[in-house]
C-alpha cells in the first residue's frame, strides 16, 4: 500500500478567539504510526495535522481496516481509541455454534445459546469483545437444573409443559377443585435451587366457609384444611340437633361432617286420637330431639310407629292410630336389584318385620326393614348402582386368599385363611363397600395367643369358676348375684367379647327414621337399635347437604342432613387462549343458566394445549376451577434424512418449551431450506420450524436423448426444470419438465422415442363412459374425439382429447354417483332434511343435507351438509339423549 507522507506544519497554533492546544505524540495502544521515528521530533503539532497508522494483529481501526489516519482536533487525537480488538465468534464449548463464522469489534456483544443444562458463568446470556478478547469466554458450564420428574403435586398438577427448569427459575402448580395450598391459595410456585426444588408442593383437602342457618361462626377464617374444626353458636332461641346452643363441625374428605344449622327449640304438642295415649308426660311444647312414645287403650292394636321424634321440620313419622282388628299381609314385594334376607313366607302377621339386602354392585338407600301394618307393607328401600370399585385385595400377613379376578364391585366379598400354626382373629371375610375394603382380620401365631383373666371387680359378683386364666376361644356362661338369667362371653386373644359386666345399661331404641323434607319416601314404623344407620336418598333435582347416613344413638336420630335444591350456574369462566367446546346447549344469551351437574370442556387455540383437566363442572351454583391454555411444548423432532447434533444427549430433556432450538445436519444428497448441510430447528407455537428440515438436492447435468444444460446446476426438493429432448423424442406422457422429489428426479431426465408416423390408434376407453362417435382403427395427428358419461355419472376433466405425435391426450373420468342408503341413515339415526327436494341418488358435487331423527342429537359439532365425492358420502352421526332436543 502506498503510504502517505504527512506534511508537518508547525508555523503556529493561533485561531480566531484565542489559542488552541496542540497535540502531543499519540499513544496508540496495540498499534503505531508509520515512520513514527521520523516524525517524533516535530511534535507537538497543530490542529488539522493527521498521520497514517497501523494496528497489531487481532486489532483493527474503527473503520475495520488494519490501517487508517489519526487526526489532531481541538478535542485531541481522533479516533480516541485508534486500535480496537477484533474477536472471532465461531465456536461455543457446550453450546450451539453459529451458522457461520463472524468477527466482532471491541465493545460489541453477541448472544450465546448453551445446551440444555449449561449456561455462561453467572447466568449471562451474552459475551462481549473486550481489549483482551471475549469476556466471558464462549464456554458454557454445567448448571444446576431441576426435573419435573423429581416433583409430584399431591392433589394437584403442574401448570407448565417444560420438563427441565434452570437454576432460580420458578414454576407454578395448581390444586384440584376442593384442595388448596398450605397457604390457602388455589395455586402456588416452587423454585429450582442448588439443592433441588425449594419444596415438594402439596395441595390439602379444604372446606369453604359453610352456610350458617340461625347460627354464626366463632372464627373468621375463609377456608379450612382437612381435620380443622369450626366452632359455631346458635342465635338466641335456637339450638342444634344435639339440643345445644354451641357446636363443632370438622372438615373431612367429603366436606363438613355436619351443617352449622340451628333450629327453634320446640315442637308443638301433636294431635292424637282419643284411643292413643302418650306414655311420657304430656307437655305443651317439646325440644328438638325429644321423643314421644305411644300406647293404645286396652284391647286395641297400634297401627303406626310406637314413638316419634321432634325435628327442626316438625314431628316425624306421623303419629299412630289404634284399631280393634288388624289384617295380615301377603308375601313382601319384590325389590329391584335386591332380595329378602332369609326365607319368605306366604302370610305375615301385623307388626312382623322382614329385612332386605341389595345384590352385588348395588347400594341400599332408605329403610332396610319393612313392617306389615294392617295388611300393607311399609315403604320399600331402593337399590342404586354403585359404580366405584375396590383396588387389589390387601395382603394379610401370615394369611392368604383364594385367587379371584378384579374388578371388585360394591358388595363383593373375599374370604381369608391363615397359614399353619397361625390363628385368625376377626371376621374371615372382607367386603368392598363404596370403593373401600372393610377391616382385615389378623393371623396371630397360635403359640402367642394371649389368655383372658377375670377381673377381681367382677369375680365377686358372679358365679364364675375360680380360675386364673382362660385360653383363646373359650366360651363361658355366668350369672350375676341377685339377677336372673345367664350371660355369655368368649375369650378372643386376651379380650372378653362381650365385656364381662354385671352393670345393666338399658339402651333405648330409636323411633322409626324421619321423613326428611324433599327426600325419597321412607315411611316406616320399624324401630332401630343403637348404632344402626340409614342411608338418605334425596328426590330428583335435590342434593344432600351433610352426611348421607343418619345414626341411631342414645335413643335419638343424629346427624340429620338436608335435601337442598340443585342450584344452576351462570356463565362459565373464561380461559385465556381457550374457549368452551361446542355442545348441545343453545347459543349463549342473556339469563342463560346451566343446571347443576353440567360438565363443559375447553379447547385451546392452535399452538396452545390444556394443562390440567380439560373440563369444569357446575356444583350447587359454582363452577369448578377451569384449566389453563399454555403454549404447547415440542416433542423430540423427527428429522427425515437427518438428525440432531448430540441427539442422544438431548433426548431425555424432551418435550421442550417454545423458544428452544437445536442444531441439526442432513444426510448426503439432502440440505436444509437455507441450502446448507446444517442449520437450526426451532420450537414454535405451531410446532417445529422448518416443518421439513431436510430437502432433497438434485443435480441437473445430463439428459439422455436430449440437450444437456449449459452448466451443471443443483435444484432443491419441489423445484422443477424444463427438459429439451431431441427431435422425435419426449419425456414420458409428453411431459416437458422434471421435478426434484424426496426420491430424486421425477420423471427421470430420460427422453424416449415417440411415434414417428404421428398417427394414433383407437382412443383410450374410460370406465362408466365412452366416446360420442364411432371408434376408428387409426386417427391422424390433430384428430379429436369427445367423451360422455353414463347416466348419474359426472364427467371430470376435458371431454375432448386430441391425437398429437402418435399419442392421445389424457382422457377424462366419470365420477360415481352417491346412493343414499336408508339402512345407513337408520344406523346413524339421521334423515334427509328436505325430502321433497332431494333424491336417494346424488351426483358428484351435489350437496345433501341431513338432520337428526327426533329424540337424537349430534355427537360432535360436525356439519350436517355433506358433498358427494366420486360415490363417497360422509354421514354424520346422532345419538339418543334424555332431556331437551335440538335439531340441526
Amino acid at each position: 500500500m502506498l503510504l502517505l507522507v504527512n506534511v508537518i506544519l508547525i508555523s503556529g497554533f493561533s485561531t480566531v478567539g484565542g489559542q488552541v492546544k496542540p497535540c502531543d505524540f499519540p499513544q496508540i495502544n496495540h498499534g503505531r504510526l508509520y515512520y513514527e521515528d521520523r516524525y517524533r521530533p516535530y511534535f507537538p503539532v497543530a490542529v488539522g495535522n493527521y498521520y497514517s497508522y497501523h494496528c497489531n494483529p487481532d486489532f483493527v481501526t474503527p473503520s475495520n481496516s488494519y490501517w487508517d489516519y489519526i487526526h489532531c482536533t481541538k478535542e485531541g487525537w481522533s479516533p480516541e481509541v485508534p486500535c480496537l480488538r477484533k474477536c472471532t465468534f465461531s465456536y461455543v464449548e457446550n453450546g450451539y455454534r453459529p451458522s457461520s463464522e463472524r468477527a466482532y469489534i471491541q465493545n460489541q456483544s453477541v448472544k450465546v445459546d448453551c445446551y440444555p443444562g449449561y449456561s455462561l458463568p453467572n447466568e449471562q446470556t451474552e459475551i462481549t469483545c473486550t481489549e483482551n478478547g471475549w469476556s466471558p469466554l464462549p464456554k458454557c458450564i454445567r448448571v444446576k437444573t431441576c426435573s419435573k420428574s423429581d416433583i409430584e403435586v399431591e392433589n394437584g398438577f403442574m401448570s407448565e409443559f417444560d420438563f427441565t427448569y434452570a437454576l432460580n427459575r420458578k414454576t407454578e402448580y395448581r390444586c384440584k377443585p376442593g384442595y388448596v395450598t398450605t397457604d390457602g391459595e388455589t395455586s402456588g410456585s416452587v423454585t429450582c435451587l442448588q439443592s433441588g426444588w425449594s419444596h415438594q408442593p402439596t395441595c390439602i383437602k379444604s372446606c369453604d366457609m359453610p352456610d350458617f342457618e340461625n347460627s354464626r361462626p366463632k372464627t373468621n377464617s375463609k377456608w379450612y384444611k382437612l381435620g380443622d374444626k369450626l366452632d359455631y353458636e346458635c342465635h338466641d332461641g335456637y339450638e342444634n340437633m344435639d339440643g345445644h346452643s354451641k357446636g363443632t363441625i370438622e372438615c373431612g374428605y367429603h366436606g363438613w361432617t355436619d351443617l352449622p344449622t340451628c333450629y327453634e327449640r320446640e315442637c308443638r304438642v301433636p294431635q292424637v286420637g282419643k284411643e292413643v295415649f302418650v306414655i311420657d308426660p304430656k307437655n305443651e311444647k317439646y325440644r328438638v330431639g325429644d321423643v314421644l312414645k305411644f300406647t293404645c287403650r286396652a284391647g286395641l292394636r297400634r297401627v303406626g310407629p310406637d314413638s316419634i321424634q321432634c325435628y327442626h321440620f316438625g314431628w316425624s313419622p306421623n303419629v299412630p292410630t289404634c284399631k280393634g282388628q288388624v289384617q295380615s299381609c301377603s308375601s313382601p314385594p319384590q325389590l329391584l336389584n335386591g332380595q329378602v334376607k332369609g326365607t319368605k313366607k306366604e302370610e305375615y302377621e301385623h307388626s312382623e318385620v322382614v329385612e332386605y339386602v341389595c345384590n352385588s354392585k348395588f347400594l341400599l338407600k332408605g329403610p332396610h326393614k319393612i313392617e306389615c301394618v294392617d295388611g300393607k307393607w311399609t315403604t320399600l328401600p331402593t337399590c342404586i348402582e354403585e359404580e366405584s370399585t375396590c383396588g387389589d385385595i390387601p395382603e394379610l400377613e401370615h394369611g392368604y386368599v383364594e385367587p379371584s379376578a378384579p374388578p371388585y364391585h360394591h358388595g363383593d366379598s373375599v374370604a381369608f385363611s391363615c397359614r399353619e400354626t397361625f390363628t385368625m382373629i376377626g371376621h374371615r371375610s372382607i367386603t368392598c363397600i363404596k370403593g373401600t375394603w372393610t377391616q382385615l382380620p389378623q393371623c396371630v401365631a397360635t403359640d402367642q395367643l394371649e389368655k383372658c383373666v377375670v377381673p377381681d371387680s367382677i369375680a365377686s359378683e358372679t358365679n364364675l369358676p375360680n380360675k386364673n386364666e382362660f385360653n383363646h376361644n373359650t366360651k363361658i356362661s355366668y350369672r350375676c348375684w341377685g339377677k336372673s338369667g345367664n350371660k355369655h362371653s368368649i375369650c378372643i386373644n386376651g379380650r372378653w367379647d362381650p365385656k364381662l359386666t354385671c352393670t345393666e345399661v338399658k339402651i333405648q331404641p330409636c323411633p322409626p327414621p324421619p321423613q326428611i323434607p324433599y327426600s325419597q319416601n321412607v315411611t316406616t314404623t320399624v324401630n332401630y337399635q343403637d348404632g344402626e344407620k340409614m342411608s338418605i336418598l334425596c328426590q330428583e333435582n335435590y342434593l344432600i347437604q351433610g352426611a348421607e347416613e343418619i345414626v341411631c344413638k342414645d335413643g335419638r336420630w343424629q346427624s340429620i342432613p338436608r335435601c337442598a335444591e340443585k342450584s344452576p350456574c351462570s356463565k362459565p369462566p373464561d380461559v385465556d387462549h381457550g374457549r368452551i367446546r361446542s355442545s348441545i346447549f343453545p347459543k349463549e344469551g342473556e339469563g342463560r343458566v346451566y343446571p347443576h351437574g353440567t360438565k363443559l370442556s375447553y379447547v385451546c387455540e392452535d399452538g396452545f394445549g390444556i394443562s390440567g383437566r380439560d373440563g369444569i363442572t357446575c356444583h350447587m351454583g359454582k363452577w369448578s376451577s377451569p384449566p389453563l391454555c399454555v403454549v404447547k411444548p415440542c416433542d423430540f423432532p423427527q428429522i427425515n434424512h437427518g438428525r440432531l447434533y448430540y441427539e442422544d444427549r438431548y433426548r431425555p430433556y424432551f418435550p421442550v418449551a417454545v423458544g428452544n432450538y437445536y442444531s441439526y445436519h442432513c444426510n448426503p444428497d439432502f440440505v436444509t431450506p437455507s441450502n446448507s448441510y446444517w442449520d437450526y430447528i426451532h420450537c414454535t407455537k405451531e410446532g417445529w420450524s422448518p416443518e421439513v428440515p431436510c430437502l432433497r438436492k438434485c443435480t441437473f447435468s445430463y439428459v439422455e436423448n436430449g440437450y444437456r444444460p449449459s452448466s451443471e446446476r443443483a435444484y432443491l426438493q419441489n423445484e422443477s426444470v424444463k427438459v429439451d429432448c431431441y427431435p422425435g423424442y419426449s419425456l414420458p406422457n409428453e411431459q416437458t419438465e422434471i421435478t426434484c422429489t424426496e426420491n430424486g428426479w421425477s420423471p427421470l431426465p430420460k427422453c424416449i422415442r415417440v411415434n414417428s408416423t404421428g398417427k394414433c390408434g383407437p382412443p383410450p376407453p374410460i370406465e362408466n363412459g365412452d366416446i360420442t362417435s364411432l371408434s376408428l382403427p387409426v386417427y391422424t395427428s390433430g384428430s379429436s374425439v369427445e367423451y360422455q358419461c353414463q347416466s348419474l355419472y359426472r364427467l371430470e376433466g376435458d371431454k375432448k382429447i386430441m391425437c398429437r405425435n402418435g399419442k392421445w391426450g389424457k382422457p377424462p373420468k366419470c365420477l360415481h354417483a352417491c346412493v343414499i342408503s336408508e339402512e345407513i341413515m337408520e344406523k346413524y339415526n339421521i334423515t334427509l332434511k328436505w325430502k321433497e327436494r332431494q333424491k336417494l341418488y346424488s351426483q358428484t358435487g351435489d350437496t345433501v343435507e341431513f338432520i337428526c331423527k327426533y329424540g337424537y342429537h349430534p355427537t360432535t359439532s360436525q356439519s350436517f351438509r355433506k358433498t358427494c365425492q366420486d360415490g363417497k358420502l360422509e354421514y354424520p352421526r346422532c345419538v339418543k339423549k334424555a332431556g331437551r332436543y335440538y335439531h340441526y
